[in-house]
């Protein structure tokens, strides 16, 4: 039986994998970078400059430095303005995947506290003053009462956020 292929089929077979791989492997480094500052202070404030007054993070502090470390996106520096930034789409929490930004009702503000994905229910933040970046669990009571909704990184070059069609 002979196969026939229309001409460009096989490339857009070929890029499909490719941009998904890519994907894959920049939210697999901005988990990798965040993960690199665990057990940094919580200050707030703090955006992790690199100066001796800026050595630790806020939340928002901190989404925004492993973004700009990692995949060179300068989200805001404020919460609510991150879940509302250009270049960011909404994602339902039944399709998180690591590298999002997840964001929670703490302050009682929609989008007042923010964190960064990293898989298996779980997610990196700065959490408060006298704390330290860590990993908490999104089935927590405590966070899965306060979760506002997530956002996806869509206009990072080279970056495809869903799987081509």
């Amino acid at each position: 039986m002979a196969l026939c292929f229309a001409p460009g089929a096989a490339r857009a077979s070929e890029e499909a994998p490719t941009r998904a791989a890519s994907f894959q492997d920049r939210a697999s480094g901005l988990v990798i970078s965040a993960l690199n500052f665990l057990g940094v202070p919580y200050q707030r404030g703090g955006n992790g400059g690199g100066h001796a007054s800026d050595s630790g993070f806020d939340c928002s502090g901190f989404t925004r430095h492993v973004f700009q470390l990692s995949l060179g996106l300068v989200l805001p520096r404020r919460v609510d303005d991150q879940a509302s930034a250009l270049g960011l789409v909404p994602v339902e929490r039944t399709e998180l995947r690591p590298g999002d930004l997840v964001f929670f009702n703490t302050l009682k503000r929609s989008f007042s506290h923010v964190g960064i994905y990293v898989g298996d229910g779980r997610f990196i933040h700065a959490p408060r003053s006298g704390s330290e970046v860590r990993i908490e669990n999104l089935r927590q009571a405590y966070w899965a009462e306060r979760y506002t909704g997530a956002r996806r990184a869509a206009a990072v070059p080279g970056v495809a956020t869903a799987a081509p069609t």
